[in-house]
Order: C-alpha cells, then structure tokens, then sequence
C-alpha cells in the first residue's frame, strides 16, 4: 500500500450543534472547518498571541460599523484593552458621537424609496436610516466645542481626546471616543476631513477665525515615534480603507528613523475587498510584507467577511478566553493631555522624528 502523503495528516471534523455551546467553543471547533469559518477561528488564536506578547495593538476601523451597530463591541474592546490605539475614519467617530449624545440610528430597508427619504430629511446607510436634523445638531454641537479651544494646530489624536472629553464630562455616556478618554487610548483620524467631525470643525472656522486647526502630518509623526518608542506592534484592521494603510505607513516610517523597527509582529484584518483589484483595503498581508509593513515571520490571518458578521462573535469568545491574559498583559500606558503625548513615561512628539 501507498505511504500516506505527509500532506492528509489532519482531517476535517464536521461542525456539529451544540445548544450550550460558548463563543469560544464555537470558534475552536471551527479550526477544523474551511474557508472563512477557519480563518475566523485562527483570528481569534492570532488576537490571543497579540495579547500574551508585549506588543503596542493597533485597531483600524473603516466601513459603517458604528452606524451598522458595532460601536460598542469597539468601545468594550478599547476599554479592556484589547487594543492600545484606534485609527479611525471619520464616520465611525461622528456616528458614535451622535449614539453617545442620545441619539438613535434605525433599522431601515436597502430598497427604500430614496425621494422619500430625502422629502423627511432621513439619511440612509444601505439598510440604516438617521436624521439630518440630528446630524446638524451634532455639526453645531462639534463646531461650538471646537470654538472653545486655544488657537493652534491640535493633531487629530489630541483634538479627538479633548472631545472624547466633553462627551464624557456632557453626557457620562458609554461609546467609542468616552472610553478612549477613559482608558488613556490614543484615537487618529487621518482623513477626519472627509467626515461629519470636519465639517463640524469648520463651521468653528466659521464661528472664529482659526479654529478647527487639524495637524495631519503631526499624525504621521505621532504615530511613528509611538513605534519607535515601542517597536513590537500588532494589528488589527476591521475594514480596510485609510485606517489600514496609515497602521501599516506608521511602520515604515518609524523603520525610516530606527533600525529596531521590523514590521509588525502579529497581523489580522477582517475585509470584504480582494487583491485582485490593487485596492489598498483588499491587499494582503503576503504584499504587506513586501513594503516592510509586516514582519515575514509574523502570525497573520484574512478573514473574508463583512464585520458586522465576524466581530460580534470574535469578540464574545475573546471575552472568555483571555480574560486572564487582559490581567498579566505589559499594555502601554498613554499620557495625553493637551500637548505632547507620553508613552510609558516618555514623550512622543508631534513635531520631529525621534532618531
């Protein structure tokens, strides 16, 4: 008889149902499925490693996950520091800001007759609706704010903290920015332009000459001296889109200033895109590698999947298998009052390139 090839060593085990069953248990039974339910549980493998490292874990967020209900699976996962520092884009942090002000998005139909929303001023987000009115009270709400602040260049992580802020001292709601301002994580915002938040800061701009003064390229500086200060990085990414690429772009620079930066050292993203296309938000891990974004031993996995299916249950099982990692783990400790932020005690600045 034919020796058995080296490569039929484990067979699948059919997923089988289980009323009792946990997240956890879930997931580590889908380690011996296929596709995408594989790649889920190996995501989940891959967090936990992130987590016993002494590894700075980065999440990116794109996509309407705060709009889609996702908000506050982000906000439990920063305020138990599952990850130290959020990229966002714009949206995810204006649709969390308008929840935490008390107000709702509501279940909608993706085949919604779109004249008639606008006749009621309803905003729709595919299957999501929401109320201009309310959109243009958290504009002026933004820009009066806004309007307080010293008159000077803020880089979107400060201006960001100082409005996670207000929103906690205002409202003593939980969400997204409230539990960044409470945990001590650092939020960027790279295209906060392109966004509800930056149109909010320019109507400030309107209320006083020189309000609303976002420094972006502080951010590149800023989050590459945080690598600097602290070389091994892990990333999360939940999306793609410019989240995923300013993570990644923060490597490379630091790497630019600092021979002890190698890439990142654990990798996982969650994405609807494919490579095929040369879209950066459907990229590979495999092409990361070689831009020098991620480390070519690293643990990665891509998880094909909307987020709003994957998360949720990713993060129910994170919530029993790694509680006693959450307490042994070597987190960052962020200092971020207004001006330079410190990392373990020690300056990240904004404005030049530690060497």
């Amino acid at each position: 008889m034919k020796k058995q090839s080296r490569f039929l060593r484990t067979p699948i085990v059919p997923f089988t149902v289980d009323a009792g069953a946990t997240a956890e248990d879930v997931l580590t039974r889908m380690e011996r499925i296929s596709f995408q339910g594989r790649n889920l549980a190996t995501a989940h493998r891959v967090w936990q490693k992130m987590l016993r490292d002494d590894v700075t874990i980065f999440m990116g967020m794109a996509g309407a996950l705060s709009a889609g209900g996702l908000r506050m699976v982000v906000a439990h996962l920063i305020l138990h520091r599952y990850v130290d520092c959020l990229v966002s884009t714009g949206a995810n942090l204006y649709h969390d800001l308008h929840e935490t002000r008390g107000r709702h998005h509501y279940l909608g139909s993706p085949h919604a007759d779109d004249a008639a929303l606008a006749k009621d001023r309803i905003d729709r987000v595919y299957d999501t609706y929401a109320s201009e009115e309310e959109f243009i009270s958290n504009d002026n709400w933004i820009a009066d704010f806004a309007s307080t602040l010293e008159r000077r260049p803020y880089t979107s992580r400060e201006m960001l903290y100082l409005l996670g802020g207000h929103l906690w001292k205002t409202t003593k709601r939980e969400g997204i920015l409230t539990a960044a301002y409470r945990a001590g994580v650092p939020i960027f915002c790279p295209a906060i332009a392109d966004s509800s938040i930056g149109m909010g800061l320019s109507q400030a701009r309107q209320k006083v000459s020189g309000a609303g003064h976002i420094d972006i390229i502080g951010d590149i500086v800023e989050s590459a001296n945080l690598i600097i200060r602290r070389p091994r990085t892990a990333s999360v990414v939940l999306g793609g889109g410019t989240p995923k690429n300013f993570i990644n772009q923060a490597s490379v620079q630091a790497e630019f200033y600092s021979d002890r930066v190698h890439g990142h050292r654990f990798a996982l993203q969650i994405v609807t895109d494919t490579p095929a296309f040369g879209g950066a938000s459907g990229s590979s891990l495999e092409e990361a590698q070689s831009w020098g974004k991620l480390a070519t031993d690293s643990p990665r996995v891509s998880v094909q999947a909307d987020a709003t299916l994957a998360l949720p249950l990713l993060a129910t099982a994170l919530a029993t298998s790694s509680a006693g990692l959450l307490k042994k783990r070597k987190k960052p400790a962020f200092t971020m009052e207004p001006g330079p932020m410190r990392v373990d005690g020690r300056t990240v600045p904004s404005d030049r390139f530690l060497e």
